[in-house]
Formats: C-alpha cells, sequence, structure tokens
C-alpha cells in the first residue's frame, strides 16, 4: 500500500464528492439546470471539460504505454490528433449551439423525424454503457494498484464515487469537476515529467538508450496520423458528451472559443505522457514493476523516480482522466433515457421539473451499477471504446453533422444515411478487426458511408422538388 498517494487520491475523491452535493443543494433548479447547466457556462468551464472529456484512460496511461511500444515519440499523435480535430469542430459548435436542444437524437428527431430520434439514442446508450463500463474499470484499476485492495473492490469503489457526483450535481457538478480534473491531469504530468527525466539520467541519456526510430515522431506514418484526426472529428461532432458542453455554453461565441481552446490545453498535455512512456523505455532493465507489454510504463517508472507526492498526483491525474469521462458518459446516457425515449415519446406531461430531476439521477444510479457489473466480466477497455465509439458516430454523423448544416437536407436523406452509415461501419469493423484496413478506420468509414448516401439520396431527391426536412433550429425564448 503506497500511503502518500493513496491520501492525495482519497482527498481528490471526498473533494469531488463535496462539488457534486454542493451544487445538488445550490444549484440545481430545474431538469434544464441539472442536464445542462441552465445554459450558462463560460469559456474556461467549457473548454476545460471538452478537454477533459477527450483525455480518458487512454489517453495517459494508454499513451505511455503506446510510446513504450511500437510506437514511440509519434505517440504523441494519439492526444494531437484530437487537439487538432477541435479546429474544424469550431465551425459546428455555435450552430449546436444554436439548435437549443439537449441531445443529439433531439436534433436528429426535428429534422429528419421520430424514427431516426429513437434509432439514434439506441446506439447513444449503447455505446455509453460500453464506455462508462471502460473508465470505471481503469479508474477501479488505479485504486486496486495503490491501496492493494481486491480489484473486483475497487471497481466498485469507483463506481460508487461517479454514481454519487454524477448523480447529486448534473452537468454543473460535472464541468466544475471537469475543470479540476483536466487543471490536476496537466499540473500532476508536467511536475511528474522533468523528475522522471532527471532521474533516469536526462534527455540525453533517455535518448541514448533508445533506438533512433523511437524517438521520430512520424513513426506510425503520415496514413494512420491523419486517419486519427479525421476519427477524431468523426467521433467528436458525434460525441454525446461533447454535444452537451457545447450546448451549456452560455452563448454561440463561447462554444466557438471552447472548441478551440479545448485543442490547445490538449495539445500542452499531449507530450507528457509520451515521454513517460520513453523514459520507462530507455530504463526498463531497472524498473522491477515494469509490465512486460508497458501497460503499467506510466506508474512504474513515476514511482521509481519520483516522490510519493508525486506518485500521488499522477495516480490522482489518472483516476480525473478516467473519471471525467465515466461521469459525463452517464449523465448522457441518462439524459437521453428521460429526454428522447421517455419524454419526447409522450411522458412530458406526467412529470414535473421535480420528478424529471428524480428519475434521471434515478436512470445514473441503475445505469451505473449495470456498468460496473459490465467492468467486474473483465471485457477488454479498448475492444468496448472501439465498438463503442463506432457504433454512436457513425450512423448519426451525417444526419446530426450535415443535418445542421446543409439547410435544404430531405427527410429521406438523414434517415436513410443514418441506417447506411451504421451497416457501413459494421461491415468495416468486421473487414479490418477494428484496426486500420486500407488506411481508414471503421468509425471513418462508416461515416463515409453516411455522408456519400447522405447527398447522393439529397441529389436524387432535389431533381425530383421534395420539400427540405424541417429546421433543426429553434428560436431561442427571450427574457
Amino acid at each position: 500500500m503506497q500511503i502518500v498517494p493513496l491520501i492525495i487520491v482519497g482527498v481528490y475523491l471526498i473533494g469531488m464528492l463535496l462539488v457534486g452535493f454542493v451544487v445538488g443543494k445550490l444549484k440545481i433548479k430545474d431538469s434544464k439546470d441539472y442536464m445542462v447547466a441552465g445554459r450558462r457556462m463560460g469559456l474556461f468551464m467549457v473548454a476545460f471539460s471538452l478537454s477533459a472529456n477527450n483525455i480518458g484512460g487512454g489517453s495517459t496511461t494508454g499513451l505511455a504505454a503506446k510510446a513504450f511500444g511500437s510506437w514511440g515519440m509519434s505517440a504523441v499523435w494519439y492526444v494531437l490528433a484530437a487537439s487538432i480535430a477541435m479546429i474544424p469542430l469550431a465551425y459546428f459548435a455555435p450552430k449546436i449551439r444554436k439548435t437549443m436542444a439537449i441531445t443529439i437524437p433531439e436534433v436528429v428527431g426535428r429534422r429528419f423525424g421520430k424514427v431516426s430520434s429513437n434509432f439514434t439514442a439506441i446506439l447513444s446508450i449503447l455505446s455509453l454503457f460500453c464506455l462508462t463500463s471502460s473508465q470505471i474499470a481503469a479508474s477501479g484499476t488505479v485504486v486496486s494498484t495503490l491501496t492493494g485492495i481486491p480489484l473486483n473492490v475497487s471497481l466498485l469503489i469507483a463506481g460508487l464515487v461517479v454514481i454519487l457526483y454524477t448523480t447529486m450535481g448534473g452537468m454543473i457538478a460535472d464541468q466544475i469537476s471537469d475543470l479540476v480534473q483536466f487543471a490536476i491531469i496537466l499540473v500532476g504530468l508536467a511536475i511528474a515529467t522533468p523528475f522522471v527525466i532527471k532521474g533516469c539520467g536526462g534527455w540525453q541519456a533517455i535518448s541514448a538508450a533508445l533506438p533512433g526510430e523511437q524517438l521520430s515522431v512520424t513513426k506510425i506514418g503520415w496514413v494512420p496520423i491523419i486517419g486519427y484526426i479525421f476519427n477524431y472529428f468523426c467521433t467528436f461532432l458525434a460525441g454525446p458528451e461533447m454535444v452537451s458542453r457545447f450546448e451549456s455554453a452560455k452563448d454561440e461565441k463561447t462554444a466557438m472559443r471552447a472548441s478551440l481552446l479545448s485543442g490547445v490545453l490538449m495539445a500542452a498535455m499531449s507530450i507528457f505522457p509520451t515521454l513517460l512512456g520513453l523514459a520507462a523505455l530507455a530504463v526498463k532493465d531497472t524498473l522491477p514493476t515494469l509490465a512486460e507489454n508497458g501497460s503499467n510504463a506510466m506508474m512504474a517508472v513515476a514511482s521509481a523516480h519520483t516522490p510519493g507526492v508525486i506518485v500521488g498526483l499522477i495516480s490522482a491525474a489518472i483516476i480525473c482522466a478516467t473519471m471525467s469521462s465515466a461521469d459525463s458518459n452517464l449523465l448522457c446516457m441518462s439524459t437521453m433515457v428521460m429526454n428522447d425515449l421517455y419524454l419526447a415519446n409522450g411522458g412530458k406531461k406526467q412529470l414535473s421539473e421535480k420528478q424529471i430531476i428524480l428519475y434521471t439521477r434515478l436512470c445514473n444510479v441503475v445505469f451505473a451499477i449495470i456498468a460496473m457489473v459490465i467492468s467486474l466480466a473483465g471485457v477488454s477497455i479498448v475492444t468496448m471504446n472501439t465498438f463503442a465509439f463506432g457504433i454512436r458516430c457513425a450512423g448519426p454523423f451525417a444526419a446530426y453533422g450535415l443535418g445542421l448544416a446543409v439547410p435544404k437536407a430531405t427527410k429521406h436523406s438523414g434517415v436513410i444515411s443514418l441506417f447506411a452509415g451504421t451497416i457501413g461501419f459494421i461491415f468495416w469493423q468486421i473487414l479490418s478487426k477494428g484496426d486500420f484496413y486500407l488506411g481508414i478506420l471503421p468509425v471513418v468509414f462508416g461515416c463515409l458511408v453516411g455522408v456519400v448516401t447522405f447527398f447522393v439520396v439529397n441529389a436524387i431527391e432535389w431533381k425530383k422538388g421534395v420539400a427540405a426536412a424541417p429546421s433543426a433550429y429553434v428560436e431561442e425564448t427571450k427574457a
């Protein structure tokens, strides 16, 4: 048991619970407060929240493991590609905010009908179950490593913390915790990295101990790098947790600026796990706790070359990275069930605002428990994430993104592209076994199928004089 790191992580977890409790008591007045923070969040809250949601376990411990393995210095692109993808996303951010919606299925339903809305909601909810489970599993692994508590008990502890502060405080608590979490991630890794480099003999000693190709920024090749940029753009634009952040912004300009600032924040973070992974590779023979595949490279090299306080910061950073994604996924899932499956299908007249909040909170608890059970099953985190990102994005990408940008789009173009994109993703997923095939990832292929289908159907129907689908936008009600 590592006492100092354990104390730091314990303080962090208690702090998150307090945030949830205080926000729940003072700030949650109606369902809009709970689901989209009352649409009053400023630039830094939205930007940090976007960044925290994008930086999960795969972007910290996973990134260090990739640098330790075959990627070398080019592992930096695993996160840097995401930061670049935030630039074109800034074009869509104000459009997303302008809809005055709560979820993606709500917008898709406005334009293309209830069938498309329900199908999008089901795809998103299925994917969010997988993502929540994988992030709880990653958090539980860190708790188990620090405490020596059995992994299954640690998973339950991590899941319980996520349930409590998300359920109590909703989106406002979620964004406050995201700001704190990303600050811990960035500061913790920024402080730890110089300690590790110095402890390993300095950068010259590290680079001298590594094969030359490990230091190449483009080792994995430009095709995968470009592929990852497209992958992130597709998954961000059709990502429920990303859209909910833009919807929570106080205005359209804030949403656009937050997207750009988030890209800068993620770019700044990307180098630290990469350097830690390379440092671990350079001194791997001196790290007895290092796993053969480098899966714990970050923790192993930090534990060996930094004080306990720094190890605690890194541990807290890793848990922050995973929990910041888990809480958002959980809240988005519950919001969709209430907003898009229950309220949108005739339940609105039966519930007061307080009842909507109560039932959304109950959904949080039930869904988190199910996610915890899935995490206990030991399914591969990579497998769950790959499937989840693809199934939620490939179909809705064209219907949602182009539905915002193409006013004359017809109803059939959205519906058909939704199903075509999903089928395209599943086909390429099977063909490529979830990896690059012909330089294309399954989710990108599915999105491309959806986009092509969207424009082909529109071209045919425009020639026939088919009327445009209803607008995605609703005029904001003025006080």
